[in-house]
């Protein structure tokens, strides 16, 4: 009894159990394309092809919430926002910066500066109209602070 199967080249099977005479062939053969003339495709032409994926979206940026103190890192009382705003009444409207400076073994002294504008990282403190920026080196040694104004004789 002789079967009508044919086997693959390379399977290792026996020619009875390999392929039923009406499948498909799968040999990697080239056969040309009757409408273009020297072009010519594989069998496996035939299979649908994948598409390229397309390029990524960009990402889109979400803007990022400030984030602001409730309660200002400085009070000032009313004499100080007086004298402030004396103070700011120049030619060349200027804000005023608070800062730290080492003084002493272990002190430290507060110094006042004019400048054109708030630095990257400053805090702006804004009262009854008089804007006062606080270096971010010292806001640490400032923070619940409060700024008073006086005036009295040296001794």
């Amino acid at each position: 009894m002789m079967s009508a199967f044919r086997s693959q080249p390379g399977s290792g099977l026996p020619t009875s159990l390999a392929t039923p005479p009406d499948a498909p062939s799968t040999s990697t053969s080239s056969t040309p394309i009757a409408s273009t003339p020297g072009v010519t495709l594989n069998a496996d032409a035939a299979a649908p092809q994948v598409a390229a994926r397309p390029p990524p979206l960009p990402k889109v940026e979400k803007a990022r919430p400030k984030i602001r103190a409730s309660k200002a890192a400085l009070t000032i009382t009313p004499r100080a926002v007086a004298r402030l705003q004396s103070l700011l009444k120049g030619p060349t409207p200027q804000l005023i910066r608070i800062g730290v400076r080492n003084k002493g073994c272990a002190g430290l002294s507060y110094h006042l500066e004019y400048v054109e504008s708030a630095g990257k990282f400053d805090e702006v403190v804004e009262q009854d109209g008089v804007q006062v920026l606080i270096d971010s080196k010292a806001l640490f040694s400032i923070i619940g602070s409060e700024m008073d104004w006086g005036e009295d004789a040296l001794r």
